[in-house]
């Protein structure tokens, strides 16, 4: 008995030790499976998932790309959006380029201008740079300023609330597109009073400043929202409690609960941006030639619609091509932000 006994001991043990290390493999999975994610996980996941925003998202960083190096491929010689090639141009034609399609060859892919023989893709690819830089500027000035004042609105309450919310009123009333066509002059003279180099420096100030200080009031409304139901959440209770002033409420506790948004509205008002700085170049306020943006390349092209459609076409599909992009991965942002999004 003894013997039977002494003989299964190592066998009860491997029995044993194969169930401790069942139930360890079992205790890590589960550990696993309860695993819990953090949004930003979670909304990295449904992004991942949507393959048309995830599309639009490498559009949109190409854009980025092209922006950032065509400056520096003009400096190398990469890029030639100045010169002009008045060989390329048929004077019997009142300007137009030789050849078919606009003046299209391998030296020239998508041809070449009208009456001065520049190399369209060059200054399309520049005008993206500048049209990008007008635009972002823009879309910063707006973004911060309406997040400021949106925090102290919606946390403080009281009279910085009425104050900040009769402010939005006001500027909301005053039609934007007006007021810059009616005090371009004036202000742009004030710009340069202040040392900017007149011309196309002080006229891009101008764009820029008066795009941010229009555009403030609907993220401020947004941000203003989001406070009101955050500034009654444990958390702040808590900071509150333990002696925390307004302004680290603000950076540690508010805000990184609203970069989301914040995300989410900065794709979405980019795009507007780059239609209005094409719409006010088109209307002559705005960033002058020879300097290119897609703005005054398309008011450019207006003029030989009929005659050199590929000229007036081009410079549409960048300008459609950057709006469209920026505008749906704005919305995808927001679906892959939105926990409750049927995806």
């Amino acid at each position: 008995m003894s013997d039977r006994t002494a003989s299964r001991g190592p066998q009860r043990d491997a029995a044993v030790d194969s169930l401790e290390a069942d139930s360890l493999i079992q205790d890590e999975s589960a550990e696993q499976v309860i695993a819990g994610k953090t949004p930003w996980q979670l909304a990295r996941g449904r992004l991942y998932r949507d393959k048309i925003t995830m599309t639009f998202l490498g559009i949109v960083a190409l854009a980025v790309l092209v922006g950032l190096s065509a400056p520096i491929l003009t400096k190398l010689g990469v890029l030639d959006p100045y010169t002009f090639h008045q060989d390329l141009i048929d004077p019997n034609t009142g300007g137009l380029p030789k050849g078919p399609a606009g003046g299209i060859s391998l030296a020239h892919p998508l041809g070449v201008e009208p009456g001065t023989g520049r190399d369209v893709m060059s200054r399309l690819i520049l005008g993206v740079t500048f049209s990008l830089v007008v635009a972002t500027s823009a879309t910063i000035i707006a973004v911060g300023l309406g997040t400021l004042l949106g925090l102290i609105s919606g946390f403080l309450g009281h009279w910085p609330d009425f104050t900040i919310t009769r402010l939005i009123d006001i500027t909301l009333a005053f039609p934007q597109t007006l007021m810059l066509l009616a005090l371009s002059g004036m202000l742009i003279d004030r710009i340069t009073s202040f040392g900017v180099p007149a011309g196309n420096w002080s006229n891009g100030v101008y764009i820029i400043l008066v795009l941010g200080l229009f555009g403030w009031p609907y993220i401020a409304r947004i941000i203003r929202g989001q406070v009101l139901s955050l500034r009654e959440r444990e958390f702040i209770e808590a900071a509150r409690s333990l002696g925390a002033r307004n302004r680290r409420i603000y950076t540690k506790e508010l805000i990184p609960n609203l970069w989301a948004p914040l995300l989410v509205y900065f794709t979405l008002l980019l795009p507007t941006y780059i239609s209005a700085e094409a719409a006010l170049s088109f209307l002559g306020v705005g960033i002058q030639p020879p300097t290119p943006t897609l703005g005054n390349i398309l008011k450019y092209s207006v003029n030989y619609a009929s005659a050199d459609f590929t000229f007036f076409f081009f410079p549409a599909l960048f300008i459609a091509v950057l709006v469209i992009s920026f505008s749906l991965l704005g919305d995808g942002l927001r679906d892959a932000f939105d926990p409750k999004a049927d995806r």
